[in-house]
Protein backbone atom coordinates (compact mmCIF):
# COMPACT_ATOMS: atom_id res chain seq x y z
CA UNK A 1 0.00 0.00 0.00
CA UNK A 2 1.65 3.37 -0.96
CA UNK A 3 1.55 6.14 1.49
CA UNK A 4 3.08 10.01 0.75
CA UNK A 5 4.12 12.18 3.58
CA UNK A 6 1.43 14.87 4.54
CA UNK A 7 3.39 17.84 5.34
CA UNK A 8 1.62 20.13 7.22
CA UNK A 9 0.99 17.66 9.69
CA UNK A 10 4.25 15.99 9.71
CA UNK A 11 7.46 17.46 11.44
CA UNK A 12 11.40 16.81 10.42
CA UNK A 13 13.55 18.05 13.10
CA UNK A 14 16.86 18.18 14.83
CA UNK A 15 18.64 19.14 18.38
CA UNK A 16 21.99 19.76 19.44
CA UNK A 17 24.17 21.04 21.86
CA UNK A 18 25.24 24.73 21.76
CA UNK A 19 28.26 26.01 23.73
CA UNK A 20 27.65 22.96 25.27
CA UNK A 21 25.08 24.06 28.17
CA UNK A 22 21.79 24.47 26.26
CA UNK A 23 19.96 22.83 23.04
CA UNK A 24 19.15 24.31 20.11
CA UNK A 25 16.45 23.02 17.74
CA UNK A 26 15.73 23.66 14.39
CA UNK A 27 13.46 21.54 11.39
CA UNK A 28 13.45 21.76 7.67
CA UNK A 29 9.64 23.25 6.22
CA UNK A 30 9.91 21.42 2.84
CA UNK A 31 10.58 18.17 2.37
CA UNK A 32 8.58 14.93 0.83
CA UNK A 33 8.75 10.88 1.59
CA UNK A 34 6.61 8.00 1.06
CA UNK A 35 5.63 4.58 2.32
CA UNK A 36 5.64 1.60 0.57
CA UNK A 37 3.73 -0.71 3.87
CA UNK A 38 3.42 -4.13 4.12
CA UNK A 39 0.36 -4.46 6.29
CA UNK A 40 0.68 -7.97 7.04
CA UNK A 41 4.71 -7.56 8.13
CA UNK A 42 6.07 -4.24 8.05
CA UNK A 43 9.60 -5.09 7.88
CA UNK A 44 9.05 -5.47 5.04
CA UNK A 45 8.05 -2.01 4.08
CA UNK A 46 10.32 0.79 1.77
CA UNK A 47 10.51 4.29 3.05
CA UNK A 48 12.22 7.18 1.02
CA UNK A 49 12.11 10.54 1.78
CA UNK A 50 13.86 13.54 0.83
CA UNK A 51 14.78 17.51 2.55
CA UNK A 52 15.15 20.88 1.14
CA UNK A 53 18.12 22.13 2.89
CA UNK A 54 17.29 25.89 2.18
CA UNK A 55 14.01 24.89 4.09
CA UNK A 56 16.34 24.78 7.21
CA UNK A 57 14.87 26.78 10.12
CA UNK A 58 16.22 27.55 13.83
CA UNK A 59 14.38 30.57 14.54
CA UNK A 60 17.57 32.96 13.50
CA UNK A 61 18.06 34.42 9.97
CA UNK A 62 21.66 34.15 10.34
CA UNK A 63 22.31 30.94 11.98
CA UNK A 64 19.62 29.59 8.84
CA UNK A 65 22.49 31.53 6.41
CA UNK A 66 25.30 30.21 8.00
CA UNK A 67 23.98 26.53 8.03
CA UNK A 68 23.05 26.38 4.52
CA UNK A 69 26.59 27.49 3.37
CA UNK A 70 30.09 26.28 3.03
CA UNK A 71 30.74 26.06 6.36
CA UNK A 72 27.74 22.82 7.16
CA UNK A 73 24.78 21.94 4.53
CA UNK A 74 26.83 23.83 1.90
CA UNK A 75 23.20 23.71 0.25
CA UNK A 76 24.08 25.64 -3.19
CA UNK A 77 26.14 22.42 -3.99
CA UNK A 78 24.07 20.00 -2.11
CA UNK A 79 20.77 21.15 -1.95
CA UNK A 80 18.83 17.41 -0.78
CA UNK A 81 18.88 15.47 2.23
CA UNK A 82 17.68 11.95 1.24
CA UNK A 83 16.95 9.02 3.29
CA UNK A 84 16.39 5.28 2.18
CA UNK A 85 15.27 2.43 4.08
CA UNK A 86 17.67 -0.82 3.66
CA UNK A 87 15.76 -2.68 6.71
CA UNK A 88 13.59 -2.52 9.12
CA UNK A 89 13.26 -4.76 12.29
CA UNK A 90 10.33 -5.15 14.74
CA UNK A 91 10.97 -4.65 18.51
CA UNK A 92 8.07 -4.93 19.89
CA UNK A 93 3.96 -4.16 19.57
CA UNK A 94 4.38 -0.81 17.62
CA UNK A 95 8.14 -0.37 17.98
CA UNK A 96 10.70 -0.65 15.07
CA UNK A 97 14.40 0.01 14.09
CA UNK A 98 14.23 1.65 10.86
CA UNK A 99 17.78 1.15 8.92
CA UNK A 100 18.75 3.43 6.25
CA UNK A 101 21.24 5.10 4.01
CA UNK A 102 20.96 8.67 5.11
CA UNK A 103 22.77 11.31 2.42
CA UNK A 104 24.12 14.90 3.31
CA UNK A 105 26.24 16.79 1.67
CA UNK A 106 27.02 14.01 -0.84
CA UNK A 107 28.65 11.02 2.02
CA UNK A 108 25.91 8.35 2.61
CA UNK A 109 26.07 6.87 5.97
CA UNK A 110 23.72 4.42 7.66
CA UNK A 111 21.84 5.26 10.42
CA UNK A 112 19.32 3.81 12.73
CA UNK A 113 15.86 5.57 13.60
CA UNK A 114 13.90 4.17 16.21
CA UNK A 115 10.56 4.01 15.12
CA UNK A 116 6.83 4.41 16.79
CA UNK A 117 3.73 3.21 14.82
CA UNK A 118 0.61 5.59 15.68
CA UNK A 119 -1.97 3.64 14.27
CA UNK A 120 -4.14 4.05 11.02
CA UNK A 121 -7.68 6.05 10.76
CA UNK A 122 -9.78 8.08 8.55
CA UNK A 123 -9.83 11.66 8.71
CA UNK A 124 -12.85 13.68 8.42
CA UNK A 125 -12.37 14.23 4.85
CA UNK A 126 -12.30 10.58 4.35
CA UNK A 127 -8.80 10.18 3.70
CA UNK A 128 -6.84 6.74 5.24
CA UNK A 129 -4.36 8.25 7.40
CA UNK A 130 -1.41 6.54 9.53
CA UNK A 131 1.69 8.07 11.39
CA UNK A 132 5.09 7.40 13.26
CA UNK A 133 7.31 8.82 15.66
CA UNK A 134 11.17 8.43 15.14
CA UNK A 135 14.36 9.77 16.80
CA UNK A 136 17.58 8.58 15.75
CA UNK A 137 21.40 10.25 16.67
CA UNK A 138 23.90 10.84 14.35
CA UNK A 139 27.18 12.30 14.30
CA UNK A 140 27.51 15.67 11.95
CA UNK A 141 31.51 14.99 11.26
CA UNK A 142 30.88 12.04 9.67
CA UNK A 143 28.39 13.65 6.79
CA UNK A 144 31.36 16.54 6.77
CA UNK A 145 29.60 18.94 8.76
CA UNK A 146 33.18 19.77 10.42
CA UNK A 147 32.85 23.41 10.94
CA UNK A 148 33.14 24.72 14.59
CA UNK A 149 35.05 27.11 17.42
CA UNK A 150 36.62 26.54 20.36
CA UNK A 151 35.59 27.61 23.59
CA UNK A 152 37.93 30.19 25.23
CA UNK A 153 36.24 28.28 28.72
CA UNK A 154 37.08 24.71 27.21
CA UNK A 155 34.54 23.22 24.95
CA UNK A 156 33.24 23.73 21.79
CA UNK A 157 30.29 25.91 20.28
CA UNK A 158 28.53 23.50 18.43
CA UNK A 159 28.02 19.92 19.57
CA UNK A 160 28.82 17.07 17.13
CA UNK A 161 25.99 14.30 18.09
CA UNK A 162 22.74 15.66 16.19
CA UNK A 163 19.02 13.81 17.21
CA UNK A 164 17.17 13.63 14.68
CA UNK A 165 13.46 13.87 15.49
CA UNK A 166 10.92 13.18 12.96
CA UNK A 167 6.51 13.08 13.71
CA UNK A 168 5.16 12.40 10.21
CA UNK A 169 1.68 11.68 9.03
CA UNK A 170 0.53 9.77 6.04
CA UNK A 171 -1.90 9.70 3.72
CA UNK A 172 -3.06 6.57 1.63
CA UNK A 173 -3.05 6.93 -2.32
CA UNK A 174 -5.81 5.17 -4.22
CA UNK A 175 -4.94 2.02 -6.01
CA UNK A 176 -4.16 2.46 -9.62
CA UNK A 177 -6.85 1.24 -11.47
CA UNK A 178 -6.31 -1.46 -13.61
CA UNK A 179 -6.56 -0.14 -17.77
CA UNK A 180 -8.54 -2.60 -19.48
CA UNK A 181 -7.40 -4.94 -21.85
CA UNK A 182 -8.69 -4.58 -25.29
CA UNK A 183 -9.27 -8.38 -26.95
Amino acid sequence: MSWQLDNSHSRIGFAVKHMMVSTMRGEFKAYTGSLNLDEADFTRSTIAGEIQVASIDTRDEGRDGHLKGGDFFDAENHPTIRFASTRIVAKGENEFTVHGDLTIRGVTREIALETEYSGKHQNPWGATVTGFSATGTINRKDFGLEWNVALETGGILVGEKVKLELEVELTQQAAPVAEAVAG
